[in-house]
């Protein structure tokens, strides 16, 4: 018997067991993969919740293997030892780019261009870059193919950075905030929730530098979804509050403030406050009164298209199946969803049907809307699709004596993603 198997035999899913041990749930599947070893201090409570000793805990924990973050540091050290190093390098992050799909839309001289100027420190060149960046993300399936571009776009900005002194850096610090943004977007749809938050901050800390007040709220609005997945809605509202506050202070043309709207929705929501998640909502939908470029397509892209999913998994969390059903239905014939441009936006309103399915004791809904739901996970590699599937795992209860339920609870267990 291993870690995870211990844990199962006592019922608990692994975000349980985080939350009575006070970690993430991704330190609860490191352990168990064998990524990391339990702190010396945290394996006494992880023995007593898991009732066993701490020689029976010793035996049931993996071999220990080489951190993800270690195998990080040992690719990025491991430069070309032939050769102009400098050209070397710009080369091969033309060559990562151009495999990855960002500059594929460009023609190879302006490509080429443009990374030359990323790698002279050029502020516009980087916000152009970063702009490609974004659309690759919002269109790849697997989020986490872009990490090692992300990573090396933050590198040679940290370069740029340190050779620039006073006013002349603020656009290179919006630079950097947009791309902290991005990295903690890659690292939070893989479950990596203390790089998503740690990323995060830094978005915060160096957008209030550079007095780019939008971005400032954005990183903040980004920071309280970390919250929220660990179901701290108490510290995401303070978070929210701080965002507002800083959004008013914005530019009135972009839907910032709206977008932070929206997203106390879901704070108020997990809370239990129906009437202060309506109020929200109403805020977030005058976004519809705003022009066409209200979003920039990055950092920003609230554009009130997503409403009517958004209040539909709203009205799941407040148990209000009827207003919820009906919502996320009209939801997904929406054209996006429809036509599946986007997996994790189609997968999350099928779990949340499905989450409906298992409150009412219904099998047939349940297994329908989750099995589409589980095939987009697997197509996508999408952690926020598996972490919404997992969380609909903890409402069978007595439905897991079906046994189609049952095997649909395995293969969401087993789902792996980057």
């Amino acid at each position: 018997m291993g870690l995870a198997e211990r844990r199962k035999t006592l019922g608990y899913s692994q975000e349980k067991l985080a939350e009575l041990l006070g970690v993430d749930r991704t330190t609860v599947g490191r352990w168990e993969s064998g990524k990391i070893s339990p702190q010396p201090s945290q394996r006494p409570a992880l023995a007593d919740t898991l009732e066993i000793s701490l020689q029976e805990l010793e035996a049931l924990l993996p071999p220990s293997r080489t951190t993800e973050r270690e195998a990080v540091r040992r690719t990025s050290s491991d430069h070309p030892s032939a050769g102009d190093p400098d050209e070397m390098i710009r080369r091969e992050f033309l060559r990562i780019l151009t495999v990855s799909g960002v500059l594929t839309a460009l023609p190879f001289d302006e490509a080429q261009a443009l990374t030359d100027g990323v790698h002279r420190g050029n502020p516009a060149d980087f916000a152009r870059m970063n702009g490609h960046l974004w659309q690759v993300y919002h269109l790849a399936r697997s989020k986490g193919t872009l990490f090692p571009v992300v990573r090396d776009q933050l590198a040679t900005l940290n370069k740029a950075l340190s050779a620039t002194h006073g006013s002349n850096s603020t656009p290179l610090l919006h630079a950097a905030a947009d791309l902290f943004q991005l990295a903690g977007e890659v690292a939070f749809d893989s479950n990596r929730y203390s790089d998503a938050a740690a990323s995060y901050a830094l978005a915060a800390s160096v957008s209030k530098e550079a007095g780019a007040y939008d971005l400032w709220a954005c990183a903040l609005v980004r920071h309280a979804y970390v919250a929220m997945s660990e179901h701290g809605y108490r510290e995401a509202a303070e978070v929210l509050r701080a965002a507002e506050r800083v959004a008013v202070r914005g530019d009135g043309i972009l839907s910032t403030r709206h977008w932070v709207a929206s997203v106390q929705a879901q704070a108020h929501a997990g809370a239990g406050d129906l009437a202060g998640c309506e109020e929200a909502l109403a805020r977030a939908e005058e976004v519809q009164h705003l022009a066409d470029n209200s979003s920039n397509g990055g950092w920003l892209r609230f554009d009130g298209t997503r409403l009517a999913e958004e209040r539909g998994a709203r009205y799941v969390q407040l148990g209000r199946f009827d207003l919820a059903e009906e919502t996320l239905k009209r939801a997904l014939g929406q054209s996006a969803l429809a036509s599946g441009h986007s997996y994790r936006r189609r997968g999350a309103v099928l779990a949340d049907l499905a989450v409906i399915g298992a409150k009412r004791r219904d099998p047939e809904q349940v297994v329908t809307y989750a099995r589409e739901a589980l095939d987009l996970a697997h197509a996508s590699s999408s952690g926020y699709v598996a972490r919404r599937l997992r969380s609909l795992c903890d409402q069978f209860g007595p439905l897991n004596r079906d046994q189609r339920v049952a095997g649909l609870g395995a293969e969401i267990s087993a789902l792996r993603t980057p």
